[in-house]
């Protein structure tokens, strides 16, 4: 069994738990104090002999071989059903959960399983599920699931999908959101190449109000594009499929550099920066803002990494040590062969106004230092007719 902690320290509280847990996965969220940002709690494990363990960010803990005794925690998930242990039961509670769901149709498959349309028989509202099948010889739930199931039941906003419901039966974990009619990808194929420009206004602002929200909490998405960024009948956006996306500390810390599908990829992480923080979001930000100006065309469509940057350096500019200090330093950093220089975003997008083409010159920054947050961005003189709320 694993337990899935997720809730601030200061709402804890002490938990007995069974001898048999055999590991611990931990999460551990970011806070504030006195105006201060705190990058993690602390989560402290007490052993029958007094000794006492102090948990980092994403620490796996082997019980195996310890008695277990009792920890300092806000709230655990049992991987068994994923459900808070007070409430942990056997399968045929699980399984008669999933009951209360019926499948109506296939509609994709997401970054760990398949995703279905179905209807809550109880309230006859309409879902989607994400099955996640569990195979025998599996460490047990993906971690991707995890940090999606994580994540979600902690980021609650009107612009990031809602996690509804976690069910685990017959070998699968099937998550069940709130349904969207469409992704952007979608919505973009039934556009005969225009866009009104009110909607592609309207669309940005969403999106960047779940990007502040997401960031504010300390978590970074990782993998933005039209397809993981829903759309309901009102036109509402909804940022989804949180598979890849982590939470981050201050300073920020090495993650991976396999992160954001290759259009979307900024500069730095294409030359294998593996240390960066909210500054990857927002250069996709600007990538598919661009893609829904021009009525769903990608702004960079490389085929391999150096296509991409070549695509990048043609319209920006190709960057120097002077324009981007550090360059240069970055772990897969090799001379640029074609010295471009920057072109109009107006020649590329002319149906964008000007002052939509300069947030978007903010955005796309090859120096990630430089490029404008979520927060900024929001209070954009293109955004002046939107409220922020």
């Amino acid at each position: 069994m694993t337990l899935l902690f997720g809730i601030p320290k200061e709402r804890a509280t002490t938990v007995q738990w069974r001898q048999k847990c055999s590991s611990l996965a931990v999460r551990i969220i970011g806070g504030k104090s006195n105006g201060i940002v705190l990058p993690t709690f602390h989560w402290f494990l007490y052993f029958p002999r007094g000794r006492r363990e102090v948990l980092r960010i994403g620490q796996i803990v082997d019980l195996s071989c310890r008695c277990f005794w009792s920890a300092v925690v806000g709230a655990a998930y049992c991987n068994s059903c994923v459900l808070p242990l007070a409430n942990c039961c056997e399968q045929e509670y699980c399984v008669f959960e999933m009951q209360k769901y019926e499948k109506l149709e296939k509609i994709g498959e997401g970054t760990y399983g398949t995703v279905f349309k179905a209807k809550n028989r109880n309230s006859h509202e309409i879902v989607a599920l994400k099955r996640v099948r569990l195979d025998d010889d599996d460490e047990g739930v993906p971690s991707s699931a995890l940090r999606e199931i994580c994540l979600l039941k902690e980021l609650k906003h009107p612009n990031i999908v809602r996690l509804y419901d976690v069910v685990h039966s017959h070998k699968r974990l099937t998550l069940v959101f709130e349904y969207c009619d469409q992704d952007l990808k979608k919505y973009f194929d039934s556009l005969n190449n225009e866009i009104d420009p009110q909607t592609v206004k309207s669309l940005m602002f969403q999106l960047l109000r779940g990007l502040a929200y997401c960031h504010a909490q300390n978590v970074l998405h990782r993998d933005l594009k039209p397809q993981n960024l829903l759309l309901n009948k009102s036109m509402e956006l909804k940022l989804a499929d949180f598979g890849l996306a982590r939470a981050f500390g201050i300073p920020v810390r090495c993650y991976s550099a396999e992160v954001v599908t290759l259009w979307y990829r900024p500069p730095d992480v294409l030359f294998g920066a593996k240390i960066y923080n909210t500054s990857i979001d927002m250069w996709s930000a600007g990538c598919i803002f661009a893609e829904i100006a021009c009525a769903g065309r990608p702004l960079f469509p490389g085929i391999d990494v150096d296509d991409q940057l070549r695509r990048i350096f043609c319209l920006l500019g190709t960057p120097t040590e002077e324009t981007w200090p550090g360059l240069t330093l970055l772990p897969d950093y090799r001379p640029i062969v074609i010295q471009a220089t920057a072109m109009s975003l107006g020649q590329v997008i002319p149906t964008l106004s000007s002052k939509g083409r300069d947030l978007l010159q903010k955005l796309l920054v090859c120096n990630p230092a430089l490029r404008l947050d979520a927060d900024t961005a929001l209070r954009h003189s293109y955004f002046a007719d939107f409220q922020i709320t």
